[in-house]
């Protein structure tokens, strides 16, 4: 992994979580008309890194946890105040998509309620 992306991760954090939190808001209002509607769930994006890495290390210290599958996980990165669950995997995804321009293998998930 590239020292200047562990370094960086705090920026990277901030930059995918604005992605997110856009995506997750578009989404709600444009397919939604801004109305918390239809399937409740969560969401969350997966790193498949241990804990026990300085790349590890870092994604905890920005709020990261251990996943019960392996790796580490970041539930809910876009904070958008609704239940439906494509609009928070919007936001998962967008996170994640930003996790990958800067080269760290990522991933959104999500399940329904």
């Amino acid at each position: 992994m590239n020292m200047t992306v562990i370094d960086d991760l705090e920026s990277i954090h901030n930059e995918a979580t604005q992605a997110a939190q856009a995506a997750a808001r578009k989404f709600f209002d444009e397919k939604l008309g801004g109305r918390d509607q239809y399937a409740c769930g969560f969401a969350w994006v997966t790193v498949l890194e241990k804990a026990s890495t300085r790349l590890g290390r870092r994604l905890k210290d920005i709020g990261f946890r251990k996943a019960y599958g392996g790796g580490l996980q970041l539930w809910d990165p876009s904070h958008f105040p609704c239940q439906n669950v494509d609009t928070l995997e919007a936001g998962a995804e967008a996170y994640a998509a930003v996790l990958k321009k800067y080269g760290i293998e990522a991933y959104a998930g999500s399940r329904l309620d």
